[in-house]
Parts: C-alpha cells; structure tokens; sequence
C-alpha cells in the first residue's frame, strides 16, 4: 500500500480517496441527505476500467467534470489530498479496515454494495488509521530534513 497523488499505476485495484472539506457541504446518497461538517473523510472506492487506479485517480482530482458519483459531491466542493492504493484490492476491504471511523450519511458509495452501510468515513481530527497507512501519511505531512 502506498500513498500517492497521481503517481497510481495504470492497474486495476482499489483505493481510498483522502478529502478535505474546508465548510459544511449538504450531500445526498439516494433519498438520504445530510450535512457533511468541514473535516477530512476517507471514500473507498475501486477502479477497474481502462487505465485504472491512474485514471480513476486523475478524473477524482479534476475540479472541471460532470458529476457521476456520490464521491463527486466532495471532490468538487473540497480538496483531495491524496489516496491510500492497493493493487488487485477490494473496496469492501479498504472500508472494512475503517470501520472504527464513523459513517457520516449511510449509502453514500455503496449504493452496489450489499455488504458495507457506506463507503464515505468521516476522519476526526487526531484519530490514528491503520499503521501503515499512518506511516505513509505522516511521510507525506513531515516536510525532508534541511
């Protein structure tokens, strides 16, 4: 597992979607709606078409796109910061290792999924995640010695 902006491979695989929102954003998953407090949330999601996680990650970062996904309700008001990547890996999995991270608007994601409420985690401040996801992301936030 990895961290990266766009430097993905162009392979099939799943990632999580590190986002930033910098004020409150009133966001819907079907019918459920609900308001989205600024903060940092985690989306797990998978990337099997052409070009793979590359291309999925590159379409999340553009600002200038239709909105397709849920995901996109957040990609277009807020930053991306990032993504956790797993080659060959499974969304459900990702979300699964989250699972001590609260679900901010049930079915946001997930509306495919028949084993997870969401795919969108609200990431409190302060909150460790899984340790070699918190290695990479504090070599990313630690700036190189002088």
């Amino acid at each position: 597992m990895i961290f990266s902006d766009l430097d993905a491979p162009a392979a099939p695989g799943a990632y999580v979607l590190w986002l930033r929102l910098g004020a409150p954003l009133t966001a819907t998953a079907g019918k459920v709606v609900a308001t989205l407090e600024p903060g940092d949330y985690l989306y797990c999601g998978s990337a099997r078409g052409p070009g793979g996680l590359r291309a999925r990650l590159a379409r999340h970062m553009l600002k200038d796109k239709r909105a397709h996904w849920h995901v996109d309700q957040l990609t277009l008001a807020g930053q991306v910061l990032g993504a956790f990547i797993v080659q060959g890996g499974d969304e459900c999995a990702l979300n699964a290792a989250l699972d001590a991270l609260p679900i901010p608007l049930p079915g946001f994601g997930s509306s495919d999924c028949r084993r997870c409420a969401a795919h969108l985690r609200f990431w409190p401040k302060g909150v460790a995640l899984p340790s070699d996801w918190e290695n990479a992301r504090k070599a990313v936030e630690t700036p190189p010695p002088a």
